[in-house]
């Protein structure tokens, strides 16, 4: 039976940050997740975390100016340190909220930037990171995004992913497989999640086109979370969406999974 983790950087935008966390365990999601806490002190999300009984699943290395339109910075060179800090900060903060794993953002491509230096830079600032979570117990991973929707984005397909994470070379360096990006990037949706199984730790489900709730375009989610039962997969399922009106109001595609889990 899939279990559902929120993204409250897209769900109940109505609502202050922390009181987002009630919200959701109303709601019957099992665990949280966000681009990242870290406008808030560590103790106070820890404290809301605790008092809404939900897991934490997720949530991304810090990201550079992300209101200011970065999209992450570890495949940019000059911004090492910077990274690295954050691979500190993000310890610091998954420690306190007892998550288990944490998401790299590659980075924008710069207007005539070399690729092949992106890469190498990324693949260094990966081999850094992977192996500082590893000796905090922590898994690394790294996210193909659409190019529809960050246009000049690094790393946009399965293919960029596999190629980086063979480059890496490390045990503790997975994929974080959004149903929704893959589908606008290539498709063929359920055998790439079969040959990559292994290497992937986390998925994320919209429906395409709009982005919004599943159930509203053209992704048969019934099947695919029937098959990633089938599959054996039995980490979180990432709700990152954008509702099309209330989150609340837009949750019946998920009542049914509810239902069968209380009567199991």
């Amino acid at each position: 039976m899939p279990k559902f983790s929120a993204n409250l950087s897209f769900l109940y935008q109505d609502l202050p940050f922390l009181d987002r966390f009630k919200a959701a365990a109303k709601d019957g999601f099992g665990a949280l997740e966000y681009l990242g806490p870290y406008a808030e002190p560590k103790e106070k999300v820890a404290e809301a975390l605790k008092a809404s009984g939900l897991k934490q699943a997720l949530f991304n290395v810090p990201s550079g100016d992300w209101a200011g339109g970065e999209r992450g910075i570890a495949c940019l060179p000059g911004r090492v340190e910077e990274f690295r800090n954050g691979v500190a900060q993000a310890l610091d903060y998954a420690a306190a909220l007892d998550c288990p794993q944490v998401n790299v953002i590659s980075g924008l491509v710069p207007k005539g930037a070399n690729l092949q230096t992106l890469e190498n830079v990324l693949v260094d600032n990966l081999k850094y990171a992977a192996k500082r979570c590893a000796d905090a117990a922590v898994r690394l991973l790294v996210e193909p995004i659409n190019l529809r929707d960050i246009p000049g984005f690094f790393l946009s397909t399965t293919a960029d992913a596999e190629r980086i994470l063979d480059r890496v070379g490390s045990d503790n360096l997975y994929i974080q497989y959004d149903f929704y990006h893959m589908q606008i990037m290539q498709g063929d949706l359920i055998p790439t999640f079969i040959r990559l199984k292994e290497k992937i730790a986390h998925v994320q489900i919209a429906d395409n086109p709009g982005r919004s709730e599943p159930g509203t375009g053209e992704i048969n989610y019934s099947f695919i979370l029937s098959e990633l039962d089938r599959l054996g997969y039995d980490g979180w399922v990432g709700c990152e969406y954008k509702p099309k009106s209330g989150t609340s109001e837009g949750l019946g595609w998920m009542k049914p999974y509810l239902t069968s889990a209380r009567t199991a």
